[in-house]
């Protein structure tokens, strides 16, 4: 009787070889233009990753570095290409595309998401991995003593709130990118096919047990942030019309208030035009009613816009991101 050795469905590999090289964690960082941070961030990742005493990988993103981020991280691949994987992108794709090209390359059971930044101490991983340990499939994370501006605190707190009362998605600290995910979640997120998504929310909604725990919180180690305010704002504008259409619920409520208002104005100036008879004043009411209107009528235009554009950018089904090469060592 011939023997077949079972295959393992997710790799192609054989089960035995899969459960030797199996894969505890992966650490997926996204990075552009942080030349300057990089050295300190290998000088503290890979000790902390070490000292876990599990069998892991990182994995690098470059989005189209204009700097020598990309010629730092081939240098770190040779110094540890047992451990360290590196995906080169051919230009700027952004954070999440970048996250999601991690996804979709790593090999863990277990992922951790982090910036290159240092703001989020990666000896803190542990932390994340102790909770998945309790039962949780997705952990996130709320930065402890923020080190930010006061004006990013307050602009954060009060998009916080604003997402939470729209999408119902709980996420005390949206801004923080160190997360844990289990398998299942990742590979629930690598079917998704969006063009722009939040991945923390994407996770938060496929998630059986999500949780949250405080992270610390550093001041950025060099360069600058890559966020601006348009940025923060083209953000969150992504969350909201990606995961809810309650603004458009909301404004089509707005709309028929208005138009009952509308219709109570207009009969009430015939009746005084009936009863008193033409007037002269008023002209200055009449015109800032008219505005507000306007106004009202080109927000909605412009809401409406935000929804038309994604789906004017879903149905072109342009890929995500174009991957120039992956530095990795075959097993």
């Amino acid at each position: 009787m011939q023997l077949h050795e079972a295959i393992d469905l997710r790799s192609g590999q054989p089960a035995s070889a899969t459960a030797a090289d199996a894969v505890a964690l992966s650490v997926v960082i996204p990075v552009y233009n942080e030349e300057p941070g990089l050295g300190a961030l290998f000088d503290r990742l890979y000790p902390a990753l070490d000292a876990l005493g599990l069998r892991y990988e990182v994995v690098f993103i470059n989005d189209g570095s204009r700097d020598r981020s990309a010629q730092l991280l081939a240098e770190q691949f040779e110094r540890r290409p047992d451990v360290t994987r590196v995906i080169l992108f051919n230009g700027n794709f952004g954070q999440h595309r970048a996250i999601l090209a991690g996804f979709e390359h790593c090999r863990g059971e277990r992922v951790v998401t982090l910036d290159a930044d240092l703001q989020n101490p990666p000896e803190d991983i542990k932390n994340l991995l102790a909770a998945m340990d309790d039962g949780h499939d997705y952990v996130g994370s709320i930065r402890r003593r923020r080190r930010d501006s006061v004006w990013r605190r307050w602009a954060s707190r009060s998009m916080n709130r604003l997402r939470a009362s729209i999408t119902r998605i709980e996420m005390t600290d949206q801004g923080c990118m160190m997360r844990a995910y289990s398998r299942n979640i990742v590979q629930l997120i690598n079917q998704c096919g969006e063009m722009n998504t939040f991945i923390p929310a994407l996770a938060y909604q496929f998630a059986r047990r999500p949780t949250e725990i405080e992270v610390g919180h550093e001041e950025r180690h060099a360069g600058e942030s890559k966020y601006s305010l348009y940025s923060l704002i083209r953000l969150n504008f992504d969350l909201v019309t990606g995961f809810s259409v309650v603004p458009l619920q909301w404004f089509s409520m707005l709309g028929m208030a208005v138009s009952l208002g509308a219709a109570a104005l207009v009969v009430l100036l015939v009746a005084r035009r009936l009863i008193i008879g033409p007037e002269e004043g008023g002209l200055f009411t009449l015109f800032a009613i008219a505005f507000l209107l306007i106004g009202l009528a080109l927000f909605g235009i412009g809401l409406l816009g935000e929804y038309v554009g994604r789906i004017f950018q879903e149905v072109r089904s342009r890929p995500r991101y174009v991957i120039s090469a992956i530095l990795e060592r075959k097993p």
